[in-house]
Formats: C-alpha cells, structure tokens, sequence
C-alpha cells in the first residue's frame, strides 16, 4: 500500500460569544483527497484554501470519512458533498443525526447549533467496525469502531496512522461522553494498537505511540475521578444539583451550565445507579 501525505487543517469556531472552540479537519491525500471530517458550517473557504496551498482544487474531494454526527464534524460536508458529487461515508448509528439535522438538535441541543451544523447530509455508504473500504488504488481503510464520546463513533486506520476523531477525551477539556462503559472500551482498544505509529484526534495534536499510552493513562484518570464525584454525591439529587456540586468538587465552576457535561454525568449517574441496584440485588438474594 502507498503512503499518502496527511494534511492537518486547524478550524477555529465560536459556540457562543465567550466560548471559542477549534477542531482539527484532516486531508488525506493520494491521487485523490479524502476528507477525515469537515468542521463547522462555513469553513469550506478556509480548507479550500489550503488546498490549493498545496496544489490541489475542490473537485480533487472524492471523499468523506466521518467520525461522528457532532457539528463541529459535520458542518461543512453538505457544501462539498454539493459541489464535489464526493462519497459520504459514516456509522449506522450516527448516521439519522447527520442526514436529519433538525432530528440531533431535538435530541442534542447545544447553543448555536444550526450555525455550526449546517445542512442535513445524505449518507452514501454506512460502514461498521472491522470493514475496509478501498478509496482508490493502493489506498485502503479499516474502520475501527470507537464509541463513548457519541453513541457509534468510528475511527479510521491507513498503515500506520490512525484518525480517533474526539474518541480520547483530553485532561482540562470538556469530558463529553454518553457511555462511559464503551468510552473506557474504546480507550482500552486505543492503547491496544502497537502498530499504529501516528495518532490524529479532532481536539488535540498529533500523537505518537507513546504520547498516546500517556494521553489513554490520563484520559482514565481523569474519567475516574469525576465517575468517583459523582458516586459520593449522587443522593437522588435533581440531575442539575448533582452538575453543580460535581463541579464544585473538582473546582470546574465553568462547567455548570454546560449541557453537554450535564448529559456526562448523567451517564456516569446511570452507570452509578445500575451498579447499585445490581449490588443491592446480590445482597438480597444472598439473605433470602
């Protein structure tokens, strides 16, 4: 197999007026070009741009590999798709929040939303754990299934590089997860490709092997020790009061209003909740 060149596009958005975000959009380039994600709604002119920096045109696009449904992820795959005829690919399970995006602000709402996701985006081919797809020639990918963060985010490996999307959460960011199971999961399966040399997230720099065992370590850490909060102060308080005092256990007073990390802990309260009741259901039956 050929070893085509990766290009690193940073995007830089505003969520809302105080909060300023970024995500990184990747280019692999063979005959081709490829798209690993798309940013947000109106930063098609930003990596049109840089594709012509290194040669390239717009109608070079022959496809989109999607990590997940996110509209930082999504935003600017319904522009390319339209101008390009470029395949679309994505997850079953992410898949009705990108071809309906009114559906994921129902079901998702985050402020500014429709500013960031865009447009709705036909889906040409869905893909699964352990498929590969070959592009073009000498130019193949499997896909690595890698949930947590979303419902069915998948990540993609060429070689020896491998593109993980938001699959690591990153220590002092934001922790969204809605599985904390399949997060630790992921994270576990992460850490288990010895032949991955090159890791390309959506919210960080690159990493090597190496960096990556660190940043896994870390990113269990700190998973841990907000699961932890969350168990000690889970007293069937309003899912709002718990927010406020798990932020106030760990000093991240920012955090309160963010429904994003409201629906983390609120996963983390399910697990919490079911480990419980399995307990308590043990020490029945035991004294029976």
């Amino acid at each position: 197999m050929s070893t085509p060149k990766i290009h690193q596009i940073r995007i830089d958005f505003q969520v809302t007026e105080q909060i300023r975000r970024y995500v990184f959009v990747y280019i692999i380039e063979g005959q081709y070009c490829y798209l690993v994600d798309t940013g947000v709604f109106g930063c098609e002119n930003h990596i049109c741009d840089y594709l012509k920096s290194i040669g390239r045109d717009v109608s070079h696009i022959k496809g989109i590999l999607i990590t997940h449904a996110h509209p930082d992820h999504i935003g600017a795959a319904a522009w390319f798709k339209n101008n390009t005829g470029c395949t679309v690919y994505a997850s079953k399970g992410e898949r009705a929040w990108i071809e309906n995006i009114d559906l994921q602000f129902k079901e998702r709402p985050i402020p500014n939303f429709f500013n960031l996701a865009g447009q709705s985006t036909k889906i040409d081919t869905v893909l699964s754990d352990g498929d590969t797809i070959t592009l073009e020639n000498d130019l193949s990918i499997t896909v690595i299934g890698t949930p947590g963060h979303s419902s069915d985010s998948i990540s993609y490996i060429i070689n020896d590089s491998m593109f993980i999307g938001d699959a690591v959460p990153v220590a002092g960011d934001i922790p969204i997860c809605v599985n904390i199971d399949k997060m630790y999961n992921t994270l576990s399966i992460l850490a288990s490709k010895s032949e991955i040399n090159h890791f390309y997230p959506a919210w960080d720099t690159t990493y090597s092997a190496a960096q990556l065992q660190e940043k896994v370590k870390s990113a269990k850490s700190m998973l841990q020790t907000l699961e932890s909060a969350v168990h000690s102060l889970d007293n069937g308080l309003g899912l709002g009061n718990l927010v406020n005092l798990v932020c106030e256990r760990l000093n991240m007073p920012m955090l309160k209003s963010n429904p994003l990390f409201a629906t983390t802990v609120q996963c983390m309260r399910k697990k919490v909740t079911a480990r419980k009741l399995q307990f308590t259901g043990r020490y029945t039956l035991k004294n029976i």
